[in-house]
């Protein structure tokens, strides 16, 4: 590291704290690495396509970070002035399909198992693979340390308008913009002591997680993590009457989507107080330009519901909208701090499953771009955590809900059973929105598998 390159030093967030640790003790989990696999058909011009994201490695400072933690008590992350990126291309043209598709998986898994060293720029690589003439896979590897959802999409932006630009011989300028640094200034500020005090309140009488032990395969016998998804795909219409339903009642998507999967984890586990975990921008609203300021930001919250079958159904979803506010006054909080704060001993998780509806800022070319490539996103990932299991909704014109789950603890039959009955508590509620919370219903098999569990067992409802 030399001096002369260095443009500013300061801390971590308490996110990336949590994130650094466990990215130096827990390497083999790869659980914060990402790689988006991005389609590209069309005339592919390489060297505008490598000199724009250096563009991108050149403006934002998350791509020019490194960070240190070695022989000092606080680690640092420090942002050099120039970092070379470089591209990485492979040319499988002439290969039949079924070697090309094994060759992708292939590099998949040594490129998700190739760690990224945090103390060197840049966490990012990039890979160009020509699979036709005119038809490219793009593949965006980054680490979450410095980035989220949210910062990858002002990213991928960009990058399509310099490389445009740069295709035409044009110049483009963009507005200056807030740093990282500016949100590290914003998160001293503020009172940790009434955060702390937030946080107890919330989690007070929680001793441990809600327990996934009903719908667990305990016939599973996996030895190694391994995460698969499912899915659901609400179609045009059905979409359409969801964002009618909560713009009618004044509700949020999340707030529905947190209320609907509160009831399952209530039926599922037979108890009345639940605790799982939520996604947050993290993107203070009192933080000028916060919008456009790339790095990490999104948040882990443990979010802790009452489900009194008594209530009305409306008037309860507009509670859980209330609290989800509540709780972004306090989201900049790491997990690991929570959970200090909490009842619920250090060798426990807060909670086993987790609940993301993602809100990237929208308009973003790479949705609506009309240059000379046509651009497919679709084949991105899914949303990966160390958690068990994972609701995830993708707001489209045609909403996806996935859940991805570790396979050692549930099979897929159990899984196409929870989307099944989210679907059916999802349109149950658009059409009956002021019943009480007990008679929502499921299918009658679910019912009935539930109704033999608890004479089974001789649970009660805690």
């Amino acid at each position: 590291m030399k001096a002369e390159n260095i443009e500013d030093i300061f801390e971590l967030t308490p996110v990336q704290k949590g994130i650094l640790f466990h990215s130096l003790y827990e390497r083999e989990l790869s659980l914060y690495f990402s790689h988006s696999p991005i389609g590209l058909r069309g005339k592919l011009n390489i060297k505008a396509f490598e000199e724009a994201w250096q563009k991108i490695v050149d403006r934002h400072a998350i791509w020019r970070t490194a960070f240190y933690w070695e022989d000092i008590d606080n680690p640092l992350q420090v942002v050099y002035k120039t970092v070379k990126i470089s591209l990485n291309q492979y040319d499988w043209c002439g290969i039949e399909q079924a070697e090309q598709e094994e060759r992708l998986k292939s590099f998949y898994d040594s490129d998700r198992k190739l760690y990224f060293d945090l103390s060197q720029p840049c966490l990012m690589r990039i890979t160009l693979i020509r699979l036709a003439h005119d038809y490219y896979e793009f593949v965006w590897s980054t680490h979450h340390i410095v980035t989220d959802g949210w910062s990858s999409a002002i990213i991928l932006d960009e990058f399509l308008q310099i490389y445009e630009a740069l295709c035409e011989g044009k110049e483009i300028r963009f507005a200056s913009n807030s740093s990282f640094r500016d949100y590290i200034d914003w998160l001293q500020e503020q009172d940790i002591e009434k955060t702390e005090a937030f946080w107890r309140q919330q989690l007070a009488g929680i001793k441990a997680p809600t327990p996934l032990i009903f719908i667990e395969n305990k016939q599973l016998k996996l030895t190694e993590q391994r995460y698969d998804q499912e899915k659901l795909k609400l179609s045009k219409e059905k979409t359409q009457s969801l964002l009618c339903f909560i713009a009618t009642n004044r509700l949020t998507l999340a707030a529905l989507i947190n209320g609907i999967w509160s009831i399952l984890l209530s039926r599922y586990t037979c108890r009345s107080n639940i605790v799982y975990g939520c996604t947050v921008t993290g993107r203070p609203v009192d933080l000028a330009e916060v919008e456009s300021i790339t790095g990490l930001f999104i948040n882990t919250l443990p979010v802790n519901l009452k489900i009194n079958t008594e209530q009305h159904l409306l008037p309860w979803l507009k509670d859980i909208q209330t609290k989800l506010v509540e709780l972004r006054h306090h989201e900049y909080t790491s997990l690991t701090q929570i959970q200090g704060w909490s009842e619920v001993p250090r060798n426990l998780p807060l909670f086993e499953s987790f609940v993301v509806v993602e809100n990237t800022p929208s308009g973003q070319s790479a949705l609506s771009w009309k240059g000379n490539l046509e651009i497919d996103i679709s084949k991105g990932e899914y949303f990966r955590t160390n958690y068990p299991l994972n609701l995830v909704i993708y707001p489209d014109l045609e909403m996806i809900v996935a859940i991805s789950y570790d396979s050692r603890r549930f099979d897929i039959a159990t899984i196409s059973g929870i989307l099944a009955d989210f679907q059916v508590a999802l349109e149950y509620i658009m059409a009956n929105p002021f019943v009480k919370i007990k008679e929502l219903s499921f299918s009658t098999a679910r019912q009935q598998e539930i109704s033999k569990y608890l004479e089974k067992e001789a649970v009660l409802f805690d």
